[in-house]
């Protein structure tokens, strides 16, 4: 009961401000996305899926719960859903792949000085998500690569968010109808790739997995 507690505190309503996840900019990488299709649930064991995460609640559920982090520190949560979502016909070629997202989520954590931040973006279908993923990772190969290895199952990119002042790294993950990230913020040379794969394939993709499922 503790835990349900805990997460339902983390994870609000995000809003209109600009704490809301689809407000970021291009300060991440993606590569391309995964195949088509536009219904139907995933079957068990898979991670391609064409389930539309449209509620904030089935937001909340794709999000990793404090029980999950051990160690690590809930601080701040949100899922927000859009009211007027554009069509992907009102997209276009530019660069912009918060267009056409139709709900989006975040869930921080801390410890060991870092901050591991994990985001999602779902569209209204495979397609979408996919052009998203290319229009992004498109913007960001300007950042270093991150010796990250590759998320089982899933398209996957990392890199280092090491522009301006920025000190961070990014893991981005294309799958199904959602795109996710994992963002770790630090010391610099404290920010392990190794940590990053793991919050991904032991902790993030299953939720997400799960939360496709179940809708």
């Amino acid at each position: 009961m503790a835990v349900l507690v805990a997460l339902a505190a983390l994870v609000i309503a995000c809003g209109d401000g600009a704490d809301r996840v689809g407000a970021e900019k291009p300060t991440t990488a993606a590569d391309t996305g995964v195949g088509a299709g536009t219904s139907g649930k995933p079957a068990a064991g898979t991670v391609d899926f064409a389930t539309v995460l449209n509620t904030e609640q089935k937001i909340q559920s794709a999000l990793p719960e404090p029980a999950q982090m051990h160690e690590w520190t809930p601080k701040t949560g949100c899922a927000h859903v859009e009211e007027q979502p554009k069509s992907p016909s009102e997209c276009g070629p530019e660069t912009d792949w918060d267009c056409g997202v139709i709900a989006t989520g975040t869930a921080s954590f801390e410890a060991f000085g870092e901050t591991v931040i994990f985001s999602i973006r779902a569209y209204a279908d495979q397609k979408a998500t996919q052009d998203a993923c290319r229009k992004e990772a498109a913007s960001s190969a300007k950042y270093t690569k991150a010796n990250v290895p590759p998320v089982d199952g899933v398209t996957s990119h990392a890199y280092y968010r090491n522009a301006g002042n920025l000190d961070g790294l990014d893991l981005i993950m294309c799958t199904g109808t959602v795109m996710a990230k994992i963002r770790l913020e630090g010391s610099g040379s404290n920010l392990d790739p190794a940590s990053a794969h793991t919050m991904a394939q032991g902790v993030f993709l299953p939720r997400i997995q799960k939360a496709a499922a179940a809708s």
